[in-house]
């Protein structure tokens, strides 16, 4: 293992989030990385009928349950 890749191996990846009413909601750059998103979550975690839409306060998107 390279010194780069042992140094990496420490770090937590924080996505970014927004308040979207009450709760903080992951961000997805492009409606094709929340799809792609979506169906992660679908494979991994059993999650159905997840859906995605741009969010009224910035340039992203977010998961949403149909």
């Amino acid at each position: 293992m390279g010194r780069q890749n042992k140094h990496l191996k420490n770090q937590i990846y924080e996505p970014e989030k927004c308040w979207v009413g009450e709760i903080q909601k992951i961000c997805y750059g492009s409606k094709e990385e929340a799809e792609v998103a979506a169906k992660v979550a679908e494979y991994d975690h059993g999650a159905k009928n997840l859906g995605v839409y741009k969010c009224e306060f910035g340039d992203h998107w977010h998961l949403s349950s149909k």
